[in-house]
């Protein structure tokens, strides 16, 4: 195939993927209300899944109410056009997120002649397991990390003098990243597996750093979740250290590096 060829068959598969992705949005924009009432507002609701089960833990009566969430949380629309938008910009979101691996399939078909029998291997395995992690991380930012800041966040006041009224356009914009990010956070095994693959990351450096990552990462969980609560802090940090050593497990021994010092 010549150049024009190629060119041809990338604008066809850009068009499958615009369509498809067209497709998912009017579908979800059709079913939003529903998503909306029985998925994205659920946190909300003090019968959350999250909320019962920390209720139900025998130590409950010592956790903050903030974690259990013993009452509703209403939210407010303050701009006119917010509701119609947030609806055209969430269908659109929800539709990459859920497409997403049918359009990385589509341009894999594209990718895919043009790559060694070992190469395309590792390409599947990348697929497959990046995939996973990511939509993993996403059921851990949203059943996890955003009810828990959310409750606290909602629930904190500077003065009694202050009520909190929770703006549907800051939820959602706390909704999306905070899901999105640990999406992404989730697909540190993927990159540090593709790092070591190149042999410039050995397990070694994960057993040399561990205490510095401890460190960072209850940083980082106390970053996410902004609460005084050690439960709180201690539900974030362990999915993140967890990530930490499955990252350590998908990476070789030793590293090129470490091997060419060992044979000088």
């Amino acid at each position: 195939m010549g150049f024009w060829d190629h060119a041809e068959a990338l604008r066809g598969v850009l068009l499958r993927v615009t369509g498809l992705l067209v497709v998912l949005t009017c579908v979800l924009f059709a079913a939003m209300p529903h998503i909306f009432d029985s998925v994205i507002l659920a946190p909300c609701k003090s019968d959350f899944i999250l909320y019962r089960w920390l209720a139900e833990l025998p130590g409950s009566t010592l956790l903050p109410d903030s974690a259990t969430g013993s009452h509703d949380i209403e939210l407010i629309n303050i701009r006119l056009a917010s509701q119609f938008f947030i609806h055209m910009s969430t269908s659109f979101w929800l539709a990459v997120v859920l497409g997403f691996p049918f359009c990385v399939y589509l341009l894999w078909g594209f990718v895919a002649p043009g790559l060694y029998e070992e190469e395309k291997r590792g390409m599947r395995t990348a697929f497959i397991f990046g995939n996973m992690m990511f939509f993993l991380g996403v059921a851990t930012g949203y059943f996890i990390v955003f009810p828990l800041t959310l409750r606290f966040l909602a629930d904190y006041q500077l003065s009694t003098l202050i009520p909190n009224q929770i703006s549907l356009d800051s939820y959602m914009d706390n909704f999306l990243m905070l899901i999105l990010v640990m999406g992404i956070v989730f697909e540190l095994p993927l990159v540090t597996w593709l790092i070591g693959k190149t042999g410039f990351l050995s397990r070694a450096f994960f057993s040399r750093y561990r205490r510095h990552a401890i460190v960072a990462l209850l940083v980082a969980a106390a970053a996410i979740t902004p609460s005084g609560d050690p439960f709180t802090l201690m539900v974030v940090f362990l999915p993140l250290y967890l990530l930490w050593e499955l990252s350590a497990f998908t990476v070789p021994a030793m590293s090129a590096t470490d091997a060419c010092s060992g044979t000088a």
